[in-house]
């Protein structure tokens, strides 16, 4: 399965379908409006000119479309954990008709 940014320059190939959804409602997630899936590194291929941003305790790399700027992924720093996070947004709404989602903002009230 694969899914791109908005110009189609960044694909990630993924294996499956994601199983959840989570709308992280952290400082930055919030603002990007990500809607997260989460796969191990080896299991997905990315490809495609990404600038990145790191901020806070520098835990995770996002990584942005150098070309149209949209949110794409991210990946850890610390790379021994080897888990990346997909923004599902940039696949058709239609597509993850059914699958859970986990939405921190509603959650947390």
């Amino acid at each position: 399965m694969k899914i791109q940014c908005h110009c189609g320059r960044v694909t990630i190939n993924l294996p499956i379908l994601p199983t959840k959804l989570n709308r992280c409602s952290c400082s930055i997630c919030r603002r990007y409006g990500a809607l997260w899936s989460y796969y191990r590194a080896k299991d997905i291929r990315v490809t495609g000119p990404t600038d990145t941003y790191v901020w806070g305790d520098r835990m995770i790399t996002f990584h942005r479309c150098q070309v149209c700027g949209v949110l794409t992924h991210w990946t850890e720093i610390d790379s021994d954990v080897g888990k990346i996070g997909v923004n599902m947004q940039n696949m058709c709404a239609s597509e993850l008709k059914g699958i859970p989602e986990y939405d921190g903002n509603v959650n947390l009230r």
